[in-house]
């Protein structure tokens, strides 16, 4: 038994060594950037984001595996804590949405009323970045010194739904788009109506989001109250569970561990609101330019 845990866990060190050396090699090699903008697609991004939660999965993999010699529960356990925000997280990051959309409504219509005193957008849009929302302030004064610099309206406004990457953006920036080419009247009402609609959708992601918050907390009750049981059984009354140490034992707790996967994933996806994908995409240059 003493041999085969030390197997498993030059095994594993293996694997981390590994991990390591992929993590550091997509973080020095340089990337070409894509003939066209495909954002969520990065898979260097999502390594990166992973990387800070390896040594964490790590450790906890190795604490089961020295408590309990049961190679499934730790390579579950490691699985779970790397990919805890994606099962059981959202909340923060449906607050940023919230965020932004009602930033983005309010910056349209700040940008409306500036317009209908007669001011050009290449006028309006600096003028309107100061007094928008820390969440898209950011964007915006970026945009905004892209114009003072000389860049076309059309040029600048591509970054801007990049950077900004919104469905519900792309919206309002496809309108402007078209009027700083066209440059034909009725922009005010457009405006206004991208209001109303960017108005209505955010009263309904915040009714959508408060009947799911508690979906998202129920899912994480359950997971935290098996995971304790099973963690005290193990602890306290081990002969309880002792079958699961045998390789049918090991194969039953896999089969076990991935319907409950199965449940969990399943109720994750009821508590996620589904998006619209984006519409405005851009073909870039070598350098990164639109």
């Amino acid at each position: 038994m003493i041999l085969d845990l030390q197997l498993v866990l030059i095994v594993l060190l293996g694997g981390v060594v590994g991990g390591g050396v992929v993590l550091l090699y997509v973080g020095l090699v340089k990337r070409e950037p894509s003939s066209v903008a495909e954002p969520g697609r990065d898979i260097a991004g999502l390594l990166r984001r992973l990387g800070g939660r390896v040594p964490l999965a790590v450790v906890a993999g190795l604490l089961v595996l020295l408590l309990t010699t049961w190679i499934v529960a730790a390579v579950a356990t490691g699985a779970l804590v790397m990919f805890w925000d994606a099962l059981f997280g959202g909340a923060s990051a449906e607050r940023r949405s919230i965020m932004r959309i009602e930033a983005l409504a309010a910056w349209t219509e700040s940008l409306r009323d500036t317009v209908a005193g007669a001011v050009g957008l290449e006028q309006a849009i600096p003028a309107t970045a100061y007094a928008a929302s820390p969440v898209i302030q950011g964007e915006l004064l970026t945009m905004s010194d892209r114009l003072r610099v000389r860049v076309p309206l059309p040029v600048a406004l591509q970054r801007f739904a990049e950077e900004m990457d919104d469905a519900s953006a792309d919206l309002i920036i496809a309108a402007l788009i078209l009027n700083s080419r066209l440059r034909g009247p009725g922009l005010r009402e457009v405006l206004s109506s991208l209001s109303e609609s960017a108005r209505a959708e955010l009263d309904m992601r915040q009714r959508v989001n408060a009947g799911r918050r508690s979906t998202r907390r129920s899912v994480q009750i359950v997971i935290g109250v098996t995971v304790g049981f099973i963690t005290l059984l193990a602890l306290f009354n081990p002969g309880y569970v002792a079958p699961y140490g045998t390789p049918v034992g090991q194969v039953v707790l896999l089969v076990v561990i991935g319907f409950f996967a199965a449940g969990v994933v399943w109720l994750r996806r009821l508590s996620k609101f589904e998006t619209p994908g984006r519409f405005l995409h851009f073909r870039t240059t070598p350098d990164g330019q639109p």
